[in-house]
């Protein structure tokens, strides 16, 4: 099994990677692979078609999906946000019904409104959203300082445990002969009369 980590922070090495290094050492210890792919600046430098190409190909091989981001102006990162409009748009059909996550990194404020905006993504696609002990989100200005945001930490260990025992609870449920529920054809309601 595999756990697709998508940073969008601007800062390759910044709090964000920092939060989801964290998620990734709980699933390696329940031998789960885990590879941390950096967003960032790549979506504004001419990289986007090339960057969603290359994630859509990882997202059809793994089994769960990690997006993390830092706050800016209250919401994710822009980098990340235009990176998921078009990678739902081509990855949509791999990323149903593999379990995901949305994570937060901020100095102060601003956590709960970018989980909102990154889990609408997790959902519209139908993938189940992995939770922790509390909201995923950590504080700090730097690296050292989310690692001494001893609740953030614990979140988010937390919540690779909690995203391990789901993909291994998926994968028995499959080994038992669980057949995972059809794609319904998608109804499209019309306001306009």
């Amino acid at each position: 099994m595999k756990v697709l980590l998508l940073n969008g922070s601007r800062r390759e090495k910044g709090c964000t990677y920092t939060a989801l290094s964290l998620v990734a050492k709980e699933l390696e210890k329940a031998g789960i692979d885990t590879e941390i792919v950096y967003i960032g600046l790549n979506t504004v430098n001419g990289k986007l078609d090339e960057l969603v190409k290359e994630c859509a190909a990882k997202m059809k091989e793994a089994d769960g999906l990690v997006v993390g981001s830092p706050v800016y102006y209250a919401s994710p990162t822009g980098e990340i946000q235009v990176f998921l409009d078009r990678f739902a748009g081509v990855a949509g059909g791999d990323m149903r019904l593999k379990p995901a996550a949305a994570i937060a990194s901020a100095r102060r404020a601003g956590t709960s409104t970018t989980l909102d905006v990154l889990n609408k993504y997790l959902m519209y696609n139908e993938m189940p959203v992995v939770s922790s002990n509390y909201w995923n989100m950590v504080h700090g200005s730097k690296p050292e300082d989310v690692l001494q945001d001893k609740e953030g930490v614990q979140i988010m260990e937390t919540l690779g445990k909690n995203m391990a025992w789901m993909l291994k609870c998926l994968e028995a449920g499959k080994k038992a002969g669980v057949e995972a529920p059809e794609k319904p054809v998608k109804v499209m309601t019309n306001f306009i009369r």
